[in-house]
């Protein structure tokens, strides 16, 4: 048989081809590439169509990771991915069914039928029974067809002359045994990086080997190196991409070639962070003779320094994305290019992708431009100090150029006729801002706050948008395949779901399957305490953002046509339609592949997923850790959501947020009331809604579960006071009043009835 090309999508085809035959017998992925005579390159190409397809429901993984058609399958058998709850018990999530589908319903697995899967495993689950009127399904594992990972991070332990570790993040319920005291040099409480050698089960404890020695738990640094093995990201450059780089550095001398327009005498500047250290974007704004508005949106030329097929390349494609945790960046690019070359540093020559959008004064746009520019940037301005300027211009008179002064005012005004119109069109706007952790010189956590959303995050923001959607809507003219960012639209169930939450808090919406009551419900939440609950509701309701080659458009920014253009040094997506804007710009007409579009696409979609995972948890370790020496520290703090077991809640000043467990509130006898979102206090009537400011205590911390448990000192106010808090308060008491009495009701039938067959069997 000829060997596939490296077009996955035709690789797919011919593998539905290959199962689907007649005389076909279920072959492991290795036993296909042996049949096929693939090179290994193509076998890892193989293995991942194969991983889609089942992912896509039209194969299935059968007994020994063998393949086959998913009806091969005995009908009680499935494969999903699987996940462990604390409590060791777990469920699986069948593959290839739609995440909104009514078909679709998680398999619980009790601890001793999931065999020794891990969350994240794929594996084999045979259906044994259905619980429950609703028919819930149970299983056991009959095989884990992949490891998610064999690598784990944790803490180092002795007892009894044996070394365990204690693994991050309440994966594994039990330490995992880890052979003689001292492996590897280590001491107990020292963070280590350890190979699973046999996973644990119900029966076995299972048994790993240390491989790394990370330093002593709680030392200056040591919970970043975790997060940093934990999630596998890279720091160290290949010789070969530093050496590229290296080359580009000496062959670059801010000469202005042919092929670039000579944009250094326009008045241009760029706003950043002010701990930012790469500069990708800069703006530049003119009023042009006939009224309209020209917008220069200046983008750092990476692809220029980046060929496609090099070392750097190779490198930038792996890693898809930069990572920037609380303490450090691993950028996408050696720092030779993100913080210098690339960069559009202040005051120097720098080589740029332009795209000039002209504006009428209301805002539309009426032409756009795209060309290769050499610019300097005349100032650097941070986010706060553009924020300064605009409370009070005139005080900054004197301090800036009157060109630049000019220019600052000119974008303000154009960048609100924007946002006005973009909200017009029915953009979602989700207030969920950035923890920024403070540090002091020795990396010690000393504070943490929220990153506001203010005007001057949003000036860049519009003109970002406009720049992104503009060479987008390019490129698609053309009939061009390129990376898209594609955000599809949420579910009618889980907009029907989120309606009926939002109107049990209290919220006056219509449907919001119509995106602008979605807009006014936002607005209505805006500075309210429930305005966090209410975004992460909304959130959850919504699919991921996605890089695909595909025609969906991008939902919340309420556009058609949509990708990323302006984040080059960071993002690789971005690297791959600046190479278009080069071809489109050259006057060629580059061939691309859908395959292998689609595959990029998966795997930038992974990789950013995996470095805003690795932020957060970082940022949340290291919150806990500052905690963790503060134990009885007071906070105000919002309910951000409601359970049966307790209440979790936000920090204000300090934006940590965990738990308050319902048997730590002695002031009643709270339960769950399902429909008002609260606690109600049986005795004495008192709730703790969604939404509502308490002051809470910091009462434990476990670093290595990663777990942060308050204890509740006061309510600071109630969300709804007078007549409607005591209406609601008493249609909550009515309802768990009438279910006990239900209960109760039921419980007496019950013994009636067993009495009456008592009676007649005697």
């Amino acid at each position: 048989m000829t060997p596939p090309d490296a077009d996955l999508r035709e690789l797919k085809r011919r593998l539905l081809d290959w199962v689907a035959r007649p005389d076909y017998q279920p072959q492991k992925p290795k036993q296909i590439a042996r049949a096929w005579g693939l090179p290994s390159q193509q076998t890892r190409l193989l293995r991942q169509a194969i991983k889609e397809l089942v992912a896509e429901g039209q194969l299935a993984y059968g007994s020994g990771h063998q393949v086959r058609l998913p009806g091969e399958l005995a009908a009680d058998q499935v494969t999903g991915v699987f996940h462990r709850t604390a409590r060791g018990n777990g469920y699986v999530r069948l593959q290839g069914v739609e995440p909104d589908s009514q078909r679709r319903k998680d398999i619980f697995v009790a601890a001793r039928n999931a065999r020794d899967a891990s969350t994240g495993d794929t594996v084999l689950v045979k259906i044994i029974r259905r619980r429950g009127r609703e028919g819930k399904p149970e299983g056991t594992v009959l095989e884990v067809l992949e490891r998610e990972s064999h690598q784990f991070v944790g803490t180092y332990v002795e007892e009894a002359g044996q070394g365990y570790v204690v693994v991050d993040g309440g994966m594994f319920a039990q330490p995992i045994p880890v052979g003689d005291p001292g492996a590897k040099g280590a001491r107990p409480n020292d963070k280590v990086v350890f190979e699973m050698v046999r996973f644990p089960s119900y029966a076995h404890p299972g048994e790993g080997v240390i491989v790394e020695v990370l330093g002593p738990r709680g030392a200056p640094g040591i919970d970043t190196l975790s997060v940093i093995r934990e999630f596998g990201l890279v720091e160290e450059f290949s010789a070969k991409a530093l050496q590229e780089a290296r080359r580009q550095a000496r062959r670059f001398d801010e000469s202005i070639p042919r092929n670039r327009r000579d944009l250094t005498n326009l008045t241009i500047i760029t706003i950043d962070p002010e701990d930012a250290r790469d500069f990708d974007d800069a703006i530049s704004l003119e009023k042009l003779n006939n009224g309209h508005w020209l917008l220069g949106v200046h983008i750092a030329d990476v692809a220029h320094f980046v060929r496609e097929g090099s070392p750097l390349d190779e490198e930038a494609r792996d890693r898809g994305t930069s990572v920037y945790l609380p303490d450090r960046v691993i950028p996408m690019l050696p720092e030779i290019l993100s913080n210098s070359l690339a960069s559009l540093q202040p005051n120097k020559v720098r080589y740029a992708k332009t795209v000039f959008l002209e504006y009428t004064p209301e805002g539309v746009l009426v032409d756009v431009e795209l060309c290769r520019s050499a610019i300097r940037s005349a100032r650097r301005f941070t986010y706060e100090e553009v924020d300064q300027f605009l409370e009070d211009p005139q005080s900054w008179r004197r301090r800036l150029r009157a060109p630049v002064f000019r220019l600052l005012q000119d974008m303000h005004q154009l960048a609100m006729t924007l946002r006005r119109r973009r909200m017009a069109r029915g953009a979602l706007e989700l207030n969920m801002p950035d923890v920024r952790i403070e540090l002091d010189e020795e990396g010690r956590v000393v504070g943490a706050c929220e990153e506001p959303d203010t005007e001057s995050h949003q000036i860049i923001e519009e003109f970002m948008l406009a720049a992104n959607e503009a060479v987008a809507n390019t490129l698609h003219r053309r009939g061009w395949l390129f990376l898209r960012r594609v955000h599809f639209p949420p579910s009618p169930r889980k907009l029907k779901a989120l309606t009926e939450f939002v109107r049990e808090l209290g919220l006056q919406v219509g449907s919001l399957e119509d995106r602008f009551e979605l807009q006014k419900l936002l607005r209505q939440v805006r500075g309210r305490p429930e305005e966090r609950a209410v975004h992460f509701a909304v959130l959850r309701s919504m699919p991921q953002a996605m890089y695909s080659p595909t025609e969906d458009g991008h939902y919340a920014l309420a556009t058609d046509c949509y990708c990323h253009f302006t984040s080059p040094i960071r993002r690789y997506p971005d690297l791959t339609v600046h190479r278009l804007v080069d071809a489109l710009l050259e006057g060629k007409n580059p061939r691309g592949d859908l395959g292998q579009l689609m595959t990029l696409g998966q795997h930038c979609s992974e990789r950013e997923r995996r470095a805003e995972a690795a932020e957060r948890e970082l940022v949340k370790l290291k919150l806990l850790g500052f905690l963790d020496e503060h134990l009885g520290l007071e906070l105000e703090a919002t309910i951000t959501g409601v359970e049966s077991y307790g209440i979790f809640v936000r920090g204000l000043e300090l934006p940590a947020e965990g738990l308050v467990h319902i048997s730590s509130l002695h002031d009643d006898m709270y339960k769950y009331d399902r429909e008002s979102h609260a606690l109600v206090g049986l005795y004495h009537g008192k709730m703790l809604r969604l939404g509502d400011l308490v002051r809470v205590k910091v009462a434990r911390v476990d670093l290595e579960r990663r777990e942060l448990d308050f204890l509740l000192v006061g309510r600071v106010r109630r969300k709804v006071t007078g007549a409607k808090a005591t209406r609601t308060r008493d249609e909550a008491l009515q309802r768990l009043f009438g279910k006990a009495k239900r209960k109760s009701q039921a419980k007496k039938k019950a013994k009636k009835k067993k009495k009456t067959k008592r009676r007649k069997r005697k």
